[in-house]
């Protein structure tokens, strides 16, 4: 059953049931229509699944066999890694980590929503003590997701423990494209990088091709721009306090091994994930703030 929220001279946001084409449970999100956009959010995981400005494709590519149920991610959209990135080398036999953390695989609540000419303004939060034993702190996360002509989105981190922790993070966006094969990213020329598959530093001499399997982790902070050759559009995406992008495509092989991305699907996104791999200070009683701000135009 849906439920409007807001509904105003500029957009409409309702409620909707998130219905698992894969998956065992129903999440509840949210459906957001403006002058200038639409977009797609799930409060499971605090999850950002669609993001379509007027007059263009979508930007974020979602799985036609995305899982929706607890314990999982949500393969596709802008899945929030957070307190830690990949592997957490704490993990052991008796405390298992998984990938990523566990905020995108957490109920959030609606703390706001906002609408005027420029676009929807939503904050969601997420608190919590004892998640997980590697991670026990209390926190309160914030993210403020704003949808019109562009996207932004921030995330801020709040220690409420009397102890310092350290975290990492990755705003892990899957961006549709036309094909891979296709795709340029000239800024990620000339950077040194980590290569997660063979485990070796190099420098990205020549220009880097996004057909997986690829997965490294880039040493700037420099703002990016994707250009799509066949759909003649470009995006850019700016970070802020984040050191690292991610480029990561699981390429065919592996691709054909993960039950929730569909056939062929990997051959209609890349990810360029603004991130912190390594971890970072979270003072006891801090706030730290990581953001992005993605915009989209033909050629």
């Amino acid at each position: 059953m849906t439920q409007t929220l807001l509904d105003n001279d500029f957009s409409k946001v309702t409620s909707i049931t998130l219905s698992p084409k894969n998956g065992t449970e129903l999440f509840d999100g949210l459906n957001i229509s403006h002058t200038h956009c639409e977009a797609k959010v799930s409060l499971y995981g605090g999850h950002v699944l669609s993001f379509k400005p007027s007059d263009h494709k979508d930007v974020l590519w979602l799985s036609n066999k995305a899982i929706y149920q607890s314990g999982k991610a949500i393969r596709g959209g802008i899945p929030l890694c957070w307190p830690w990135f990949g592997a957490n080398e704490k993990e052991t036999e008796d405390q298992k980590a998984g990938n990523h953390g566990f905020a995108r695989q957490l109920p959030w609540k609606i703390e706001s929503i906002k609408a005027d000419e420029n676009g929807v303004t939503l904050i969601l939060v997420l608190t919590g003590e004892n998640q997980h034993p590697l991670w026990p702190n209390a926190y309160k996360l914030t993210q403020t997701l704003f949808f019109g002509q562009n996207f932004k989105q921030t995330l801020a981190m709040t220690n409420l423990a009397p102890d310092d922790a350290q975290y990492c993070a990755a705003l892990h966006s899957y961006f549709t494209v036309s094909n891979p094969s296709n795709i340029s990213i000239d800024a990620l020329t000339g950077l040194n990088y980590f290569d997660k598959i063979t485990g070796s530093s190099s420098t990205q001499q020549q220009h880097v091709s996004c057909v997986g399997e690829i997965d490294r982790e880039y040493h700037s902070s420099e703002k990016m721009t994707i250009v799509d050759s066949k759909w003649q559009r470009k995006i850019d995406i700016i970070s802020s306090n984040c050191q690292q992008w991610v480029l990561w495509n699981p390429g065919v092989e592996l691709a054909n091994t993960m039950a929730d991305i569909h056939p062929n699907g990997e051959q209609e996104y890349v990810c360029l994930e603004a991130a912190n791999t390594n971890w970072q200070a979270l003072p006891a009683g801090a706030t730290v703030t990581i953001a992005q701000e993605i915009t989209v135009e033909h050629l």
